[in-house]
């Protein structure tokens, strides 16, 4: 046993947050500890790294035994490079092996001394107890892992990303391997790769990992026990995340019966003490029922600390089938390509999840997918009747007011027993309901947009990493219905968990190539990738006739004009929105006959220029083929 914990307590004034945790750490422990936001897990963890040191209870490490903690502001030296910064973990052993130089140049004068001997000896077994003659040979291997190149080790510390530095720490803890390895949100700022890695990693670690996350699909490919935090104790299960939720199902049914049967048992010993109290003949038999009564123990009902929320995406337009069309889509940010001209279409019903490591310009895609960014080159148009609800990465509601108030502008018909109502679905209940949006954490600020959403009723769903903020309970909620869901979504997500879940194809963005796989396995090189969906533009070809080249200027000229006027045409159907979403409008019958009546034009319009845009693109494209036919038929 590497670690014990017997009857911890903590209490912050008058406020219980841990309570009777009895638990220990074996060496070849893999425990994920999971618990809903605000449950005790950052306490407990400042209770094992000995942040807190007055708690009830004892905490107690085996002699010898040594712990890492991934601390996020853990420090690091600006001065050096990144390999330098990872061989200074070594510091101990280059000292030993410094010295040893020094002792064996002593030992070739006198080979008998037994004092240089013991010396060279104890310098030795530091050397080896830290396998200090692999000490390179270890250090490539984990920042190879970690998502460092070659060509990166020489750069500086201090020039590093959040990311980079979140990598650089972890890499560190690893080469320093402590007996016990506590990791906090270790997947985040990681690639797939880098994920897929630390988890093969960590699964063959030769101590014991004990890791809060909220990612699932880490949990279940390296945990062997889960530690669950919930209403103020703790309790443990055998098997990683996906065999726990069944037994901690189980569990609360057997908790809840037997809660029932002394309820009941409870019951019918107060009522056989009423009915006989007062007769003189069973008075005796009474008291003894009243005396069991006073005995008995109700056990305590489990309590549903996961904060199961209980929402559903839902639409009442059917759009037309092709719903997100890109044609030759090009996206750049000065001189940087983010997307190379890529054409694709997102029918009705269909889900596409798009992916890709930090700073590859997936938000800027979605950004230009869902109309809030124009794009470089091409077009995006969305299908008649679409019905769009957009969720972006990061929200924001200075100055929103209350919660419900977020909810009750929009919708002011509604009662306030059906915004709360509706607000107590996505976990807002009694007096969190007239908080303030601005005191709001990342979590609450996303159900809030959750709860806006369902009642938005889209049939297009525009979602940017959903569940950024959200605990493991919440990403299990949003991924129910997210399943559920039959309308047609695109979604930027890091979430493995998901992605596999929804079993939807994976479009891959990096380098300014877009890449389509049929699934996250296929995505990680275990299955062939989805056809080449990426058209590449052709080459201007020669041989082409005077007539020949006059209409290929003038479908250029044609198609150029048409999105031009598909812009305006899209822009002025945003404000129209906006007008007719308006109280001025909304509350004048005559104008918003008016602003609908230009609205249905507008859109009668959008769909005549989408028709002679497509007819142009068609003919451009016969003449690139007839023109290749030509050629092909030449050679």
């Amino acid at each position: 046993m590497l670690m014990n914990l017997e009857h911890i307590g903590k209490t912050f004034g008058e406020k219980i947050v841990l309570e009777n945790v009895t638990a220990s750490v074996e060496r070849e422990d893999r425990i994920g500890i999971v618990g809903q936001n605000g449950a005790g897990k950052t306490t407990l963890l400042k209770i094992l790294t000995g942040e807190y040191t007055d708690y009830n209870g004892e905490f107690s490490l085996t002699h010898g035994v040594t712990l890492g903690y991934l601390a996020q502001n853990a420090k690091l030296d600006n001065t050096l490079d990144v390999y330098g910064e990872m061989r200074s973990t070594f510091a101990p052993v280059l000292d030993a092996m410094a010295q040893m130089q020094i002792v064996e140049k002593k030992m070739a004068v006198n080979q008998t001394d037994p004092a240089l001997l013991e010396q060279h000896a104890a310098l030795q077994a530091v050397v080896d107890a830290a396998d200090g003659y692999h000490m390179d040979v270890n250090i490539k291997k984990v920042l190879g892992g970690m998502g460092f190149p070659q060509d990166t080790w020489g750069k500086n510390v201090g020039v590093l990303s959040g990311g980079e530095l979140t990598r650089l720490r972890i890499a560190k803890l690893l080469l320093e391997k402590p007996d016990i390895l506590i990791l906090d949100e270790p997947t985040n700022h990681l690639d797939f790769t880098t994920m897929e890695w630390l988890e093969n990693y960590l699964k063959g670690y030769s101590g014991a990992v004990l890791v809060v996350s909220h990612d699932r699909y880490f949990l279940d490919n390296v945990c062997t026990k889960i530690w669950e935090v919930s209403g103020h104790s703790m309790t443990t299960y055998k098997g990683n995340f996906s065999a726990y939720l069944p037994q901690k199902e189980a569990a609360d049914a057997l908790r809840q019966k037997q809660h029932d049967a002394d309820v009941a048992l409870a019951e019918k010993l107060q009522d056989y003490i009423d009915r006989n109290l007062v007769r003189a003949s069973t008075t005796k038999m009474a008291q003894s029922r009243r005396k069991q009564l006073e005995k008995l123990e109700i056990t305590e009902a489990p309590k549903d600390e996961t904060n199961k929320l209980n929402f559903r995406f839902e639409y009442d337009v059917e759009p037309w089938n092709e719903l997100v069309i890109l044609k030759n889509l090009t996206i750049r940010i000065g001189d940087r390509v983010l997307l190379e001209p890529f054409t694709y279409t997102v029918c009705r019903g269909q889900r596409l999840v798009i992916a890709g490591p930090n700073g590859a310009g997936k938000s800027t895609l979605m950004q230009v997918l869902d109309g809030r960014r124009r794009p470089s080159g091409g077009m995006v148009r969305l299908g008649t009747g679409a019905r769009p609800s957009i969720f972006e990465q990061q929200q924001h509601r200075a100055g929103a007011g209350r919660v419900i108030d977020a909810i009750w502008d929009k919708y002011p018909q509604m009662t306030e027993l059906e915004v709360r109502s509706h607000l107590a679905r996505l976990g807002f209940r009694g007096e969190n309901v007239f908080k303030d949006c601005a005191s709001l954490s990342g979590g609450e600020l996303a159900r809030l947009r959750f709860a806006e959403i369902v009642l938005e009723r889209p049939n297009l769903l525009f979602l940017d990493e959903p569940t950024n903020h959200l605990d493991i309970y919440t990403r299990e909620n949003l991924t129910e219905a997210l399943m559920a869901y039959t309308g047609t979504l695109l979604l930027v997500t890091h979430d493995r968990h998901l992605m596999n879940s929804l079993a939807c194809p994976i479009l891959y963005l990096e380098d300014g190539k877009a890449t389509l796989y049929p699934s996250y396995d296929a995505l990680m090189g275990r299955a062939a990738p989805a056809a080449q969906v990426q058209e590449k533009a052709d080459t201007v070809k020669v041989g082409y006739g005077k007539e020949q080249r006059r209409r290929r200027a003038e479908l250029r000229a044609k198609i150029k004009a048409c999105e031009e006027e598909m812009e305006k045409c899209g822009a002025r159907e945003v404000e129209l929105d906006n007008e007719i979403n308006s109280p001025e409008v909304y509350n004048d019958p005559q104008l918003l006959r008016q602003k609908s009546d230009e609205l249905e034009d507008l859109r009668f319009h959008q769909e005549e220029l989408f028709a002679a845009w497509e007819a142009a693109v068609e003919e451009q494209e016969q003449y690139e083929r007839s023109l290749e036919s030509t050629e092909s038929s030449g050679d």
